[in-house]
């Protein structure tokens, strides 16, 4: 059996083209703002991740023009030899002073983060503990140092603590978490993990990616809005939500900073963030401080879309953030509900096994700042008639 064979007999994704509900790598032609279009349709986007909708903001676009007319378009090397910019170590400076912690490193993308950080500190005689719904980049992160991988039920921290309390750790031990999950729309239970990580003598980190301009004081993080940043080790983030980029930082004690520089694979080896992506991401989060209005927006149609869907009598999440899952069940029926919605004109990314569990298929809704309340009750209605057609209310 060839190595390659695999691939030929991979054939899900193509039996779902010709069924006409597959729903991904759908061709957009426009800017990605709260409508976008598709096939030149213009459809209502709520798979979106761009929580503050800064990604297509003048002053960001603008700062990226300024960057290209003064950088150009590459660095052609890695931050450890020819591509540190000024703009690089002044967005390090301003994020670490943003999330309250000394030093701030930037990666060309968040998965590269979450890689290069957990496998550049963790090693074969140390322990990594995860929810099991963690980010596919910090599980990899953890492959990827060879440690003792432990894994806890969804947010429930006794058996977080059970699970520990069946090794006997000598050498070190990292917990690891999504401040807000992707898929299920919910957020970490962060008292509880610093409970942990101060019994166990634990390292912790947190990973921002869709709580960054969501929670805390102008967007500062889920951490921040709990008032944990002192208990918590490595806050890492994303520019690719809100903050209308693309690249990832970790931030901490300067000298953790410092030896992840000098140590990550994937910050040596890899090419640096373009100017581009460094200035739009300095742009976005000085936009993101100066007008907090656009997080009291975002907030407002969290709550009103929520509201619609459980009035509805839809199955979904307490609300807790701007991710709204909707429970659909089978992958199939996911995928036919993404399909039917798009016909309507109504964007949304479903979620099937293995990014949830077999059985729990889901629509994920992703509320933006410039979302208006008239497209949210559309898209409600569009909803409503295509869950009862499919037998789902």
């Amino acid at each position: 059996m060839g190595l390659l064979d695999k691939c030929k007999r991979f054939t899900i994704a193509r039996e779902v083209q010709k069924m006409g509900i597959y729903p991904y790598f759908r061709e957009i032609s426009s800017d990605i703002d709260t409508s976008v279009i598709i096939n030149g349709k213009k459809v209502i986007m709520f798979g979106s991740n761009s929580y503050l909708a800064l990604t297509n903001h003048p002053k960001v676009k603008e700062a990226v023009a300024e960057a290209i007319r003064k950088y150009g378009t590459g660095c052609a090397g890695s931050r450890f030899l020819n591509g540190t910019l000024d703009i690089h170590v002044e967005l390090e400076e301003k994020l670490a002073a943003f999330v309250g912690k000394e030093a701030a490193l930037l990666f060309p993308t968040g998965y590269q983060t979450n890689v290069g950080v957990i496998s550049c500190l963790v090693g074969p005689k140390d322990y990594c503990l995860m929810d099991k719904l963690n980010h596919a980049s910090l599980i990899a992160g953890a492959q990827m140092s060879h440690c003792k991988l432990l894994r806890y039920e969804h947010n429930n921290i006794e058996d977080a603590e059970k699970t520990l309390q069946k090794y006997e750790i000598k050498n070190g031990l990292m917990i690891a978490c999504d401040g807000v999950f992707s898929m299920d729309g919910d957020y970490a239970d962060l008292k509880g993990l610093v409970e942990l990580k101060k019994k166990y003598n634990a390292v912790l980190m947190v990973d921002e990616a869709h709580s960054i301009g969501v929670f805390g004081k102008n967007g500062a993080g889920i951490v921040n809005h709990f008032n944990l940043t002192s208990d918590v080790d490595l806050i890492m983030g994303t520019f690719s939500k809100s903050l209308a980029s693309i690249g990832g930082f970790i931030a901490g004690e300067e000298e953790v900073i410092h030896y992840i520089k000098h140590n990550s694979r994937s910050f040596i080896f890899s090419a640096s963030m373009p100017p581009a992506s460094v200035a739009a991401a300095a742009a976005a989060l000085e936009i993101m401080q100066k007008e907090p209005e656009r997080i009291v927006k975002l907030w407002e149609n969290t709550k009103y879309m929520h509201k619609g869907l459980v009035d509805a009598g839809l199955k979904t999440s307490a609300g807790e953030t701007p991710i709204l899952p909707v429970l659909i069940g089978d992958d199939m029926l996911a995928f036919k509900v993404c399909k039917e919605l798009q016909e309507h004109g109504i964007f949304v990314n479903p979620a099937v096994a293995p990014a949830v569990s077999p059985g729990n298929a889901l629509i994920r809704l992703s509320l933006m700042a410039s979302h208006t309340f008239a497209e949210i009750d559309y898209t409600l209605e569009k909803m409503k008639i295509v869950a009862k057609q499919n037998n789902i209310i």
